[in-house]
């Protein structure tokens, strides 16, 4: 277990401390889809008595990645099928629709925008390096990172909030579509073309390259029958 132990510091309660840590285990898929997890051992590794881990299990078990099974405690959920989809669609709406908005108000001029652009050029330089290093779990922050760039030019929490949440069934797929030849590297250059398209105020380039960046090839039914035990309908 890769999980070291968390400290409060007052602002954050060590339960989503604890949340956060176990999460990004299941995200990553350090902790399988239908993998048993224990309050005793998770409460050991962590350094936290079993209430924080209880407290995390309940926000895990509100964002259906977590299941309770009777009799035997809680399992990291399966990756549904269905909940992907829904949860695809919604990214992707909302996503399009925020970023036809920065394209069709990107101006080069505005100090916001500046910035925007030198962190969306530093991203895609770190993305490229951790594509060739075949860093999985670091391209896949990046990745998130980019996206949210040109989200926060929204200035619209619930719009963040959401999506974030949407990540959480997706990130799954995501990464093991980024263990795929050629994956990451792909995606970098889709990145590119999406930024120069925003940077370009062109809101329909910026839809069309969305729709295809969310899409890709699909590789889902692949995933399904090479993963076969991690996914549920």
């Amino acid at each position: 277990m890769s999980l070291n132990s968390i400290t409060t510091n007052g602002r954050k309660t060590l339960g989503k401390k604890a949340y956060t840590k176990i999460r990004g285990e299941i995200i990553t898929l350090n902790f399988k889809p239908g993998q048993m997890l224990s309050e005793s051992e998770l409460a050991a590794t962590l350094g936290v008595s079993r209430t924080p881990i209880r407290e995390a299990f309940l926000m895990l078990l509100h964002d259906e990645l977590l299941d309770i099974i009777p009799q035997r405690g809680a399992r990291v959920a399966l990756i549904s099928v269905k909940k992907f989809e829904e949860n695809r669609f919604v990214r992707e709406s909302l996503e399009i629709s925020a970023l036809k908005s920065v394209a069709r108000n990107w101006n080069s001029d505005d100090l916001r925008y500046k910035e925007s652009q030198k962190k969306a050029i530093e991203l895609l330089e770190k993305q490229h390096i951790a594509a060739i290093k075949g860093e999985y779990i670091q391209f896949l922050q990046l990745d998130d990172l980019f996206h949210s760039v040109f989200l926060e030019l929204m200035e619209n929490q619930t719009l963040i909030s959401v999506v974030t949440q949407m990540r959480g069934h997706l990130n799954r797929v995501r990464y093991l579509e980024s263990t795929t030849p050629n994956h990451m590297e792909n995606v970098v250059n889709q990145h590119q073309n999406i930024f120069d398209a925003i940077a370009s105020n062109n809101e329909v380039k910026t839809e069309e390259l969305l729709r295809h960046h969310f899409h890709k090839k699909d590789d889902l039914p692949k995933l399904i029958e090479l993963y076969s035990d991690y996914f549920t309908s």
